[in-house]
């Protein structure tokens, strides 16, 4: 149980570090506006959806904890 709050707090220092490169500041940085944004933002949060889902699974995460670090790992990576 120890190993794996460890886990997820460094986890969730690392997706803050990532934080700076999420899908709203890159749409930001490529001046995108209406449906572009959208569509782009929409790819973007399917693809850190994925992501965080196989990190979830390489940590062995089930239930709560899994939806809970889905969730907070998606939101970061798209910048809410």
């Amino acid at each position: 149980m120890l190993r794996l709050c460890a886990i997820l707090v460094i986890s969730c220092f690392a997706t803050a570090a990532l934080a700076d490169d999420s899908c709203n500041l890159q749409a930001a940085n490529k001046k995108l506006a209406g449906a572009a944004k959208n569509s782009f933002v929409t790819k973007c949060t399917k693809d850190a959806t994925a992501s965080c889902d196989s990190q979830a699974a390489a940590k062995k995460l089930a239930g709560a904890a899994k939806t809970s670090f889905t969730k907070k790992c998606v939101n970061d990576a798209v910048g809410q």
